[in-house]
C-alpha cells in the first residue's frame, strides 16, 4: 500500500526525522487559514497523487503567496496525468502547500526491504532530485548499496557519508536520519523508504523534502493507523472490488480475460496466452479452494472490463472436486449474465465429469482438456469478436 506524501511526511514527523513545514488542503476555502500557519511568501503547491513524476506533469509549482489559491484551484478537482499513470491520470483530491526550501545540494537516499540478504537495503546517490532509474541504468557506479542486517552502525553512515560527498560535520545528522528512517521501516512493516531528494540547505541542514512509503499490504491487519491512510480513489477500481472478495487481481492491457486457482498457474495461463498469439487482459487468482461466490465475482469483475473479448478460465481441481467447480462455473455464469464467450479447461479430481456438466449447459462455453489448445480456442475467439 502506497502512501500519499503527506502521509509519509507525517509518518517521518512521528519519528523525529525533518520534513518541511506543510499543510494539506482539499478545498480552496482552506487555504487562508493554511497560509496563515506557514508564514512563508513563497509557497511549493504539490498535487497529492500515488505517482512520481509530478513536476513535469505540472503537479508541483512553486508560487508567491497571491498565487496560492488559483493554482490550488487549478489542481483539486482535476486529474494528473503523469509518465506514471494511466491517460485517463490520477484525481487530485489533496494540495501540501510547503515552505520553499533553499537547496545547496540534493541527493537519493531510500531504504528497501531486501529479500535476496533478508534485510533492509539503503541506496543511496549523489544524484538526487531525479530519474533515479535512469541514474542506476547509465551510471551505476553513482549508486551506493549498504545492506543492514540488524542494526545502523557507525561504519555504515561512515560509508554512506563518504560516498556522499558530505562534509564530516554533517555525520551526526546522517546518521540520525538514517537510524530513524531504520526504526520507521522496522515498526511500520515499510517495504520502500524513498527520499528523493534528500537535500542539504543552504544553513547547512539536511531535509527530507520529498518521501514515498509503501507499506506491505499483508500487514494492514496491525498497522491500522496507517491502512486508515489508504486511498481508494489513487488504485484500480476493479482491484479494489477483487480485493474485498480475497481475489488476487492485476488489471493488464489485453482482451483475454483470465481466472485461474492458484498464482503459479495464474502466471504459467498468461504466458500460454502470450505464446498463442493472444494478450492476457488479466491476472486473477480465485485461490486454492475456489468457491462458487468467488467465482461469480471474479466473473463480474472481468466481465465489467471493456476490453475483454473472451475469459479464459483454467482450474487444477487439487482440493475441491472439478465437477463442483464446474457446477460453480455455470451458477455464477446464469447470475452474472456475460455475453462473452467462456473457454474452460478443467484438470484434476473429475475434470472428465466436470467438463460433461460445462458441454450440457446452454451457455457460451467452451470446455477443453488441453492447456495449450484451451489457450489457441480463446486466442481464436479473441481474434474473431
Amino acid at each position: 500500500m502506497d502512501l500519499h506524501e503527506y502521509c509519509s511526511k507525517e509518518l517521518l514527523m512521528q519519528h523525529g526525522i525533518p520534513v518541511p513545514h506543510g499543510v494539506v488542503v482539499s478545498s480552496t476555502q482552506s487555504v487562508t487559514a493554511a497560509l496563515k500557519q506557514l508564514g512563508t511568501q513563497d509557497i511549493v503547491v504539490k498535487a497529492q497523487v500515488l505517482s512520481g513524476g509530478r513536476g513535469k506533469a505540472g503537479g508541483v509549482k512553486l508560487v508567491s503567496k497571491a498565487e496560492v489559491e488559483p493554482a490550488v484551484q487549478a489542481m483539486l478537482g482535476s486529474r494528473l496525468v503523469t509518465k506514471q499513470t494511466t491517460d485517463a491520470g490520477l484525481p487530485v483530491e489533496r494540495v501540501l502547500l510547503e515552505e520553499k526550501t533553499e537547496i545547496k545540494q540534493e541527493f537519493y537516499l531510500a531504504m528497501l526491504l531486501d529479500r535476496e540478504h533478508k534485510s533492509i537495503t539503503v541506496l543511496a546517490s549523489k544524484e538526487g532530485g531525479v530519474d533515479i532509474e535512469a541514474v542506476a541504468a547509465s551510471n551505476p557506479e553513482a549508486m551506493v548499496q549498504i545492506v543492514i542486517h540488524d542494526a545502523v552502525y557507525s561504519y555504515h553512515i561512515q560509508t554512506l557519508g563518504r560516498k556522499l560527498g558530505l562534509d564530516k560535520s554533517l555525520y551526526p545528522a546522517l546518521s540520525d536520519i538514517v537510524m530513524k528512517m531504520y526504526g520507521v521501516c522496522m515498526s511500520s512493516d515499510v517495504m520502500m523508504l524513498e527520499i528523493n531528494p534528500l537535500v542539504l540547505t543552504q544553513s547547512d541542514q539536511l531535509i527530507c523534502l520529498d518521501a514515498k512509503i509503501n507499506i506491505d499490504q499483508n500487514a494492514l491487519t496491525r498497522q491500522t493507523k496507517l491502512s486508515a491512510m489508504r486511498d481508494f480513489s489513487q488504485e484500480d477500481k476493479d482491484e479494489v472490488e477483487a480485493d474485498k472478495y480475497g481475489l488476487s487481481y492485476v488489471s493488464l492491457d489485453g482482451n483475454i480475460g483470465c481466472m485461474v486457482n492458484g498464482a503459479g498457474l495464474a502466471m504459467a495461463t498468461m504466458d500460454m496466452i502470450k505464446f498463442c498469439g493472444g494478450n492476457p487482459a488479466n491476472f486473477l487468482d480465485v485461490g486454492g479452494d475456489a468457491t462458487e461466490e468467488r467465482v461469480m465475482h471474479a466473473f463480474r469483475i472481468i466481465g465489467q472490463d471493456p476490453n475483454v473479448k473472451v475469459i479464459l478460465v483454467n482450474i487444477f481441481g487439487g482440493i475441491v472436486r472439478c465437477d463442483l467447480i464446474a457446477q460453480g462455473i455455470l451458477s455464477a455464469l446464469k447470475q452474472v449474465s456475460l455475453n462473452k464467450p467462456v473457454v474452460v479447461r478443467l484438470e484434476g479430481h473429475n475434470a472428465d465429469l466436470g467438463r460433461k456438466l460445462l458441454l450440457r449447459s446452454d451457455l457460451p462455453l467452451y470446455a477443453n482438456d488441453s492447456f495449450k489448445e484451451a489457450a489457441v480456442q480463446a486466442v481464436q475467439l479473441s481474434k474473431e469478436a
